[in-house]
């Protein structure tokens, strides 16, 4: 996989790629092992960033990557060879999941947040929901005390 590395592609020169910052690159370092043939090593996505990367920083970035959940690892002789879980949305809805998670009050934070979206971002999210349930239809209830409570009851707080 020779060509340009990931991290002139997408960081510019090597100045201005020593001020990237964590978000950009856990997103590089996404986008390498995606073009990766198979599992890649730490190594190996350290030569696709670039020079200026050292590879304690790549191990860094792929470690908390793997404890979001974004990539998977497994042992390649006394390495890892990684592969990715999840794409750059799929690392942004961990993100978002994770904010969440950490709020006391989850319904006033998507309270807010869905009052803040756009025309568009609603109708997407509507959509989603929409499909969402469909998919659920299929599914036979869960007895009452048992699962998920009906959305419709929750809104009502119960």
């Amino acid at each position: 996989m020779g060509g340009t590395p990931f991290g002139k592609a997408l960081g510019g020169s090597g100045r201005e790629r020593a001020r990237r910052g964590q978000g950009q690159l856990e997103a590089q370092v996404l986008a390498a092992l995606h073009h990766a043939p198979g599992p890649a090593t730490a190594a190996w996505v350290q030569e696709r960033l670039g020079d200026d990367l050292a590879y304690t920083t790549v191990m860094t970035i792929l470690s908390r990557l793997h404890a979001k959940g974004a990539v998977t690892r497994e042992r390649a002789g006394r390495a890892y060879a990684w592969t990715p879980a999840a794409d750059e949305a799929g690392l942004a809805a961990l993100r978002m999941r994770r904010v969440l998670d950490s709020e006391p009050d989850r319904d006033a934070v998507l309270t807010s947040f869905v009052s803040a979206l756009s025309a568009h971002d609603e109708e997407v999210l509507r959509s989603l929901l929409a499909r969402a349930e469909d998919d659920d239809d299929g599914a036979p209830d869960p007895a009452p005390g048992t699962g998920r409570a009906d959305a419709s009851d929750e809104a009502r707080g119960g």
